[in-house]
């Protein structure tokens, strides 16, 4: 299973409310088709981090998430997500359940 770990920073016009709002309402729901995506999980920041929220993104492989961001909804995921944030940081891992 291949993870892709997106840190988020939101534009700095936008409230936390605004962000929270865009985020976990409006871009979950296109984030949610993309296609070939396992499980996605958004964790929001509730605090004053250097990040506002932290997306988890499973796919089968690097190469689905690929595919499913070289479609048109995965076009629009990513424009969406440009143009609501001043930074995104993203990052492949491989998990490794301790507990």
């Amino acid at each position: 299973m291949f993870k892709a770990i997106i840190l988020l920073r939101r534009r700095e016009d936008m409230s936390h409310d605004d962000f929270k709002q865009w985020w976990l309402v409006d871009h979950s729901k296109k984030a949610a088709t993309l296609p070939r995506v396992r499980k996605i999980v958004f964790n929001l920041a509730e605090d004053d981090s250097a990040y506002d929220g932290v997306s988890e993104l499973w796919f089968d492989s690097k190469e689905d998430f690929e595919a499913a961001y070289s479609t048109e909804i995965g076009v629009s995921v990513a424009a969406d997500s440009l143009e609501h944030l001043s930074a995104r940081e993203r990052m492949f891992v491989v998990e490794n359940d301790i507990v």
